[in-house]
């Protein structure tokens, strides 16, 4: 099925109102970053497509809140769905990231053994890279381990080097598929929770908060409630129980005490507490893995950082001595199986993506194509590819040009040389553009995301009042 006019021009973005009665070819529902992957994807069609969020923001969910780092999936479950879509996944980010200017710096990761155990488990974490197809993996001693990593505790008796392994900004990911999808022609429709489906002999109906929506096509990338979306279509074959991931960020200052992901030999609950650098130049800490029940406990906790303290010190005892500038937590997608929960429901022309975790940022292009694929199998028929809108999103990371250092910018518009957020380093006229962009920001923390404005050591003491000033005057 195609839309009168579809891809034929720039996509709309709604916050409110009517939904438009014309039917959809496909509907996403959830703009996180596979969400929007899916989109960008889909946009390669001449489709009427639509992206539906119950957030008022792209990437407003676990997409916000995780470690940011670009995974090789040296450590995926051999075999498994996650582990293809990985290794797929980190090929085609990376290099849309160098074409989009999404910030990416491959600083490789150590896993570091602390005990005997845990070094006797090195060999066989460097073979199941190779049986993921990832043959740079390299047992190294505790002599390198620490001419590497000097301000390292005292301790460690070796690790794994994973020279590959990246850190990446995860905002201007799914920022940047968000938009290439819209300026290629696709509705996202945010402020939008979808309350109910009704499948019909013509496709879906989707009741939401601001109306109907008709689609012929569905995708589930509803991540936390994408088992309650399922189950809307009679499907209960998983059930989503929230992990939460609380997390430290340092200031800057501690960018210099360390100069790898520095990762601990995994657990059944996951990749455990790490120690990573950023791209915009500070130093996480975390994350804890809590299995919850309630999906809206993002909140941190008295004890969830006491444990995350106590294993910083381990790690990077100097650390501790730093400035924190943020503390967040994030909720992760964890079902009953170590494997993403992805399936084609022919019958339905419906497809679910349920079960992205932590991975899901390092997998989402390769999520995106794979889900396409199985739309196929579920009788969409997108015709010829299109080559899609070139674009290249504002640089937010450390390791490359910011316009506050740019005479020639600054010389062409001085506004760029106006810095509000002192701590950030973040110009009036970065602020200015992320506010007329193809998806601005819905609140001061999503034009925080967008240019890290009120994001520093002080948190927006010094310029939260001009941050606050430039973004009302551009509201409608």
């Amino acid at each position: 099925m195609r839309g009168a006019g579809a891809g034929s021009g720039a996509g709309t973005v709604t916050r409110g109102g009517p939904l438009p009665s014309e039917p959809y070819d496909v509907v996403v529902v959830g703009a996180g970053v596979v969400g929007c992957a899916i989109a960008r994807e889909l946009a390669r069609f001449r489709l009427r497509t639509a992206v539906v969020e119950a957030a008022a923001d792209v990437g407003e969910g676990t997409s916000k809140a995780n470690t940011a780092i670009l995974h090789t999936g040296f450590d995926a479950v051999p075999g498994s769905l996650e582990a293809r879509l990985v290794r797929e996944g980190y090929r085609r980010l990376t290099a849309y990231a160098a074409e989009t200017g999404i910030p990416v710096e491959r600083i490789g990761a150590l896993l570091v053994a602390w005990d005997e155990e845990q070094l006797a488990a090195l060999p066989a974490l460097a073979a199941k890279a190779e049986r993921n197809g990832y043959r740079r993996a390299r047992i190294v001693g505790a002599d390198e381990l620490y001419a590497r990593e000097p301000r390292l505790g005292p301790g460690a008796l070796g690790a794994l080097d994973v020279p590959d392994e990246s850190i990446v900004c995860p905002w201007t990911t799914t920022l940047a598929y968000a938009t290439q999808a819209v300026r290629a022609g696709v509705d996202l429709h945010l402020g939008c929770r979808v309350e109910s489906v009704s499948p019909g002999s013509a496709g879906h109906e989707l009741v939401t908060g601001r109306g109907v929506l008709r689609t012929r096509h569905l995708v589930n990338a509803a991540g936390l409630y994408a088992d309650e979306l399922d189950g809307h279509l009679g499907h209960h074959d998983f059930t989503v129980r929230p992990r939460r991931g609380q997390l430290v960020v340092f200031d800057a200052f501690a960018r210099g005490l360390v100069r790898h992901i520095l990762l601990p030999v995994p657990t059944a609950l996951g990749k455990g507490v790490l120690v990573s650098p950023t791209v915009h130049g500070k130093v996480l800490l975390g994350p804890t893995a809590e299995d919850l029940d309630d999906k809206s406990a993002t909140g941190s906790t008295a004890e969830g950082l006491a444990f995350l303290r106590a294993h910083g010190r381990r790690i990077l005892p100097e650390l501790l001595d730093e400035e924190v500038t943020a503390v967040y937590a994030g909720l992760r997608a964890a079902t009953e199986e170590d494997d993403y929960r992805i399936a084609c429901h022919p019958g339905q022309w419906y497809v679910t993506v349920g079960g992205i975790r932590s991975t899901g940022l390092s997998a989402s292009m390769a999520i995106a194509a794979h889900v396409v694929e199985l739309l196929r199998e579920a009788g969409l028929e997108p015709g010829a590819v299109r080559e899609l809108p070139e674009v290249r999103m504002p640089n937010v990371g450390e390791a490359f040009p910011r316009p506050y250092l740019d005479a020639e910018l600054i010389a062409a518009d001085p506004e760029y040389g106006t810095i509000v957020c002192h701590c950030e380093r973040v110009t009036r006229g970065e602020i200015r553009d992320a506010l007329a962009a193809t998806i601005p920001p819905a609140s001061l923390d999503g034009l925080r995301r967008r240019t890290r404005a009120r994001a520093g050591r002080c948190q927006g003491s010094a310029c939260g009042a001009a941050v606050r000033a430039l973004f009302e005057e551009a509201r409608p």
